[in-house]
């Protein structure tokens, strides 16, 4: 029986899929769920999986772009798994014979003193010099060096591929935001002194009894819901003539994976705990890196952070992820020295950037927003934990 293998549906709004690659070739015997090819939508790359063992005929090539409910492949289920793959093995045992005799032939072929000499000053490989007879002469070898001007540096070349439809559709939607938004940024400064104090001491602690390290996300995550609440505005978007404002909180986490740059959600974060956030985000990037995030996760978000800092960025201007009105940048942990009570100490310093749509959010919002999360990551312990460190970390 051959079976048609169909383009599945990833999500509800993806009605089209770019093959990315095949990781089987026409006519390999695959089993039944081994990942045969990489889809790439607009939102997230998808394994495809066998839906039967048997014979597979590719209707498709990489860099196709299909829709939902095209014809993929074909499977044959009603061949024979252990004939294909005993045929297989004899093909790949003649095929090493034949390397064999080419080898052996080529170990025949004898090198004239004076052409050995050439191709050693010229750095020729004497193994890529043809020659019509049973000896390789100086003018073999001068046929093979490069012309005048012609560079014989193998390290100077050029790729070029297609981009992926995620990167094609991440282009997208910046230049629009570029085009379409009035995005403004502003900055301040954080003192992290007192999260690195509370992490130093809590965090075997927070580790054992969680399972996770305790990181700075979920002090920023925390300090971010709490000023999403002080100015809703940030939390808001347009939609044509209206404003849409949300009374919950649901973080895009911008991560960096093998196919680019993707933002998975965090669902209600106003409602999480320290341990919570840590455990969802590790589960949501490793998902990313894992390339196993689903559509789901990646769907919706009211507000994103994004951690340039991991990379060393010490200032930048993060871009509006669509259509939401504000993203937060982090960025690198500096030992500064700051003015503390008119004397100068080394403080771990961290610039802090909102980079906002002015349509929505009037400057003294977006101010009073970035106050709000510097306030929540300089003083979490009264601020985001009400006094009651080991409660908030779940220690107690």
């Amino acid at each position: 029986m051959v079976l048609e293998m169909k383009i599945p549906s990833p999500g509800e709004s993806i009605t089209e899929v770019e093959i990315s690659q095949w990781l089987v070739k026409d006519g390999d015997v695959v089993r039944k769920d081994q990942t045969i090819a990489e889809l790439d939508s607009d939102k997230a790359t998808l394994d495809l999986p066998a839906e039967a063992s048997g014979k597979i005929t590719l209707k498709a090539h990489e860099g196709d772009s299909m829709s939902v409910g095209d014809v993929v492949c074909l499977i044959d289920t009603s061949e024979s798994i252990t004939e294909i793959e005993t045929d297989e093995t004899e093909s790949n045992i003649e095929s090493i014979k034949e390397e064999k005799t080419q080898i052996t032939q080529s170990e025949n072929i004898s090198v004239t003193p004076l052409a050995r000499n050439i191709a050693s000053e010229k750095g020729i490989d004497l193994n890529e010099i043809k020659t019509e007879g049973q000896k390789i002469t100086k003018d073999d070898v001068l046929k093979a060096v490069p012309a005048m001007g012609a560079s014989s540096d193998d390290s100077r070349s050029e790729t070029k591929e297609k981009l992926s439809m995620l990167r094609r559709k991440v282009s997208e939607r910046l230049v629009s935001v570029k085009n379409e938004t009035a995005m403004l940024t502003t900055f301040n400064e954080a003192d992290l002194s007192n999260i690195f104090e509370i992490r130093k001491k809590y965090k075997e602690a927070f580790l054992q009894r969680h399972g996770v390290s305790l990181g700075f996300m979920s002090f920023f995550t925390l300090s971010v819901t709490r000023a999403l609440e002080l100015y809703p505005d940030v939390n808001s978007m347009i939609d044509g003539d209206e404003k849409i404002s949300y009374n919950y909180s649901d973080i895009s986490i911008a991560v960096s994976g093998p196919k680019g740059l993707m933002t998975p959600v965090l669902r209600n974060a106003q409602k999480l705990s320290f341990s919570s956030v840590e455990q969802e985000i590790k589960r949501l990037a490793d998902s990313v890196r894992n390339k196993t995030i689903t559509v789901d996760d990646l769907t919706g978000g009211t507000f994103t952070i994004s951690n340039g800092g991991v990379f060393g960025s010490m200032l930048s201007t993060p871009i509006i992820n669509p259509p939401q009105s504000g993203i937060l940048g982090m960025h690198n942990i500096i030992q500064r020295p700051v003015a503390v009570d008119g004397k100068v100490e080394i403080r771990p310093m961290m610039y802090l950037a909102l980079s906002y749509d002015h349509r929505i959010i009037d400057g003294n919002q977006s101010v009073g927003f970035l106050i709000a999360v510097k306030e929540g990551v300089e003083d979490p312990e009264n601020i985001l934990m009400g006094g009651k460190i080991e409660k908030s970390l779940g220690l107690t």
